[in-house]
């Protein structure tokens, strides 16, 4: 890993949004095997938090902890979740927290209805109660038409829609989803998604651990990168892609003598001569496109194609857990 990349620091005011997770030196090891080496989080309330890493690098160890599944380490610094410490008041943490992994924890033998009352039973709901929030939960998630069909029956999609309402049964203000969507079709992924979406829109806190980048680009407003058990790289995904090389503008003119006169304007431009083609470093951002425009307007030259060549998630991925470093080809964006 380059010894350039590093955390990015929050963005914002002086005010910063009230932390739902916070952890300082967030450390874990099973014997000689540390799997989580004194990482740091903070992410704030009413926020999506994506949490990216290969297999094994910690990111279930990590949910367990901030869930009190498990406990981190002895040396391991202060950590609060939902405004409660974790060491003195894990009673708190878990009545203000859900959980969703990636292996649904549906009972099969019952229907889905059966499913949601046990969870109202299990959060100490009247009955009454219980069953009007299983009522709003299962029209909430599409599943009233399937409620009285054992959930055996039932698709993986719809598998995890009822994993995540039973979640919502106890009206958590933050929510672990351990990889949510693996080994959902596109089309149950994408509905996820959505779901995702509202219940932020709602208030509650989303952290999410997923290996679909695609995933983490769509949804988080901030994304980590765990690797060796360290935050390697963390910020907004565009901040991230910007931290990979590669990056560049290329222009295509079907003028030979506009192209000869965009090459002369844009001497550093790298020169494809048979596809009449520019091609310039740039890292994408706003300002820096708009300076390649401004010279080219100068000169009183218009390009008839313009593309920008950013890295995506799966670069910044590779770059910073791979063992080459950085990869050969960033992905395309045409604007």
């Amino acid at each position: 890993m380059p010894s350039s990349v590093m955390p990015m620091p929050m963005q914002g005011n002086a005010h910063p949004s009230p932390a739902a997770v916070s952890a300082v030196g967030l450390r874990k090891s099973y014997g000689d095997k540390t799997v989580l080496d004194g990482i740091d989080l903070r992410i704030p309330a009413g926020s999506v938090f994506a949490l990216l890493g290969p297999n094994g690098a910690g990111k279930t160890t990590a949910v367990k902890i901030l869930s009190t599944l498990i406990s981190p380490d002895p040396a391991s610094g202060e950590i609060q979740v939902a405004g409660h410490d974790l060491a003195t008041d894990p009673q708190a943490v878990r009545a203000a927290i859900g959980v969703t992994g990636q292996f649904s924890a549906v009972d099969g033998l019952i229907t889905g209805e059966e499913n949601m009352l046990l969870m109202a039973d299990l959060h100490h709901l009247s009955r009454a109660e219980g069953r009007r929030v299983t009522a709003e939960l299962l029209e909430r998630f599409d599943l009233v038409e399937a409620a009285k069909k054992p959930a055996s029956t039932y698709s993986g999609g719809m598998k995890r829609r009822l994993d995540i309402a039973m979640t919502l049964v106890g009206d958590p203000r933050i929510i672990f989803l351990d990889e949510p969507t693996t080994g959902l079709d596109p089309r149950s992924r994408h509905t996820m998604w959505q779901i995702i979406r509202e219940l932020v829109t709602g208030g509650v806190t989303v952290f999410l651990t997923t290996q679909y980048l695609e995933e983490a680009d769509e949804l988080a407003d901030r994304i980590a990168v765990l690797h060796d058990g360290r935050i390697a790289a963390e910020g907004t995904a565009e901040e991230l892609k910007r931290i990979v090389p590669g990056g560049h503008v290329r222009l295509r003119f079907t003028d030979p003598a506009v192209y000869r006169s965009a090459a002369t304007a844009l001497r550093e431009a790298t020169r494809d001569d048979d596809a009449l083609a520019l091609q310039i470093p740039n890292d994408g951002s706003q300002r820096e496109l708009r300076a390649i425009l401004d010279r080219l307007d100068t000169a009183g030259i218009e390009a008839d194609e313009l593309t920008v060549h950013t890295p995506d998630l799966d670069d910044v991925f590779f770059a910073l857990t791979g063992p080459a470093g950085i990869p050969d080809q960033p992905k395309e964006n045409v604007r």
